[in-house]
């Protein structure tokens, strides 16, 4: 940290000097404007960027025939994530066929990704996303959807035998991941460049909140697919109709559970957080019974059952942490002494 001392300038205005190394850096010259931005903390925010207008950033990646495809693809995750609005992958000779088909993979799998420009030796990709677009809100509400479905279809699944629906479940997981990778990258843009967080109107200190909870909903995702996957396995299997209502009535506790911790979270609701975490003890005596009776069944079914047992418990788990998360926040930011909603 540099300290440096106000001065005074006639009778009201008050001066300080900016430190070299950033004048440098951000190029600011004689008589340029800068944004002055007073932050709900107290502190001051300078920034060089006055038009509120997204910078662009840049990221490139050489390639060759000896490059490893599946880190490339991860590399292009990786830039999208951090919010590189223009992504160019290159190559001293001609593209390889099978990189190309890479890079189209990733446009296909991320949202508001582009392929521009593209030569025998170079694509640009390109984001054509405006973030103002998407509220952070608006992506969790729609994870929260598709992740509910998910879950209640592996179920329906395991009683029909319905081989294709948990096929499907198990596709859906890629549109979870995607809104995910889209939380992380908006949140990544927030917190580099203000006048978004201002336009989004989400402070840079919550933003970081939206990804734990993007991630928690992810991994829900993840035990939903787990439950329709072996839901799959367990399609030769007679399974009795008593123990089958007794996994339906579990998963219904579970995203009763997952539900109410959505709710606490839009709603800031701390006290309807606290009691959702107490509502998971249902869910935990449901799912003992179900791993317990599992055992009457052969080794191989068991094993599938127990699985589904734990996933369902395991969405419980997740959906405590959502709990937790709108508590720890609500109090960090004072204002639990009202216990009502923000």
């Amino acid at each position: 940290m540099e300290i440096r001392k106000v001065q005074r300038s006639g009778g009201s205005s008050f001066i300080v000097s900016l430190p070299k190394k950033w004048v440098d850096a951000t190029r600011i010259g004689k008589n340029d404007p800068v944004g002055l931005i007073i932050q709900p903390d107290g502190t001051l925010l300078i920034t060089p960027n006055t038009s509120g207008v997204q910078l662009p950033k840049r990221k490139e990646f050489a390639v060759d025939m000896s490059t490893d495809r599946t880190l490339l693809l991860r590399e292009l995750i990786g830039a999208y994530i951090a919010g590189y609005t223009e992504i160019k992958v290159k190559s001293k000779a001609r593209l390889p066929a099978d990189i190309i088909e890479q890079v189209r993979h990733y446009t296909a799998m991320s949202i508001g990704q582009e392929v521009v420009e593209e030569t025998d030796t170079e694509i640009l990709v390109k984001d054509l996303l405006n973030p103002t677009e998407m509220p952070l809100d608006n992506t969790i509400r729609r994870m929260g959807v598709i992740v509910t479905k998910m879950a209640e279809d592996a179920i329906a699944a395991l009683r029909s035998k319905d081989i294709d629906l948990a096929r499907n479940v198990i596709e859906r997981d890629g549109d979870v991941d995607r809104l995910h990778w889209l939380i992380a990258r908006q949140v990544n843009l927030i917190f580099s460049d203000v006048n978004l967080s201002r336009k989004m109107g989400i402070p840079v200190a919550t933003a970081s909140g939206y990804v734990q909870i993007a991630k928690v909903i992810e991994r829900i995702a993840d035990h939903a697919t787990k439950i329709a996957r072996n839901a799959i396995e367990l399609a030769d299997v007679p399974i009795d109709e008593d123990y089958l209502g007794e996994i339906e009535r579990a998963g219904a506790d579970a995203l009763a559970v997952f539900q109410s911790a959505l709710a606490a979270f839009f709603s800031s609701d701390i006290e309807r957080a606290n009691d959702t975490i107490g509502h998971r003890t249902e869910l935990e005596r449901r799912c003992r019974e179900i791993s317990s009776r599992a055992l009457s069944y052969d080794a191989a079914s068991a094993i599938h059952l127990v699985y589904i047992s734990d996933s369902l418990r395991r969405v419980g788990d997740y959906s405590t942490d959502i709990c937790e998360h709108v508590i720890n926040h609500i109090v960090g930011a004072g204002d639990a002494g009202t216990r009502t909603k923000q």
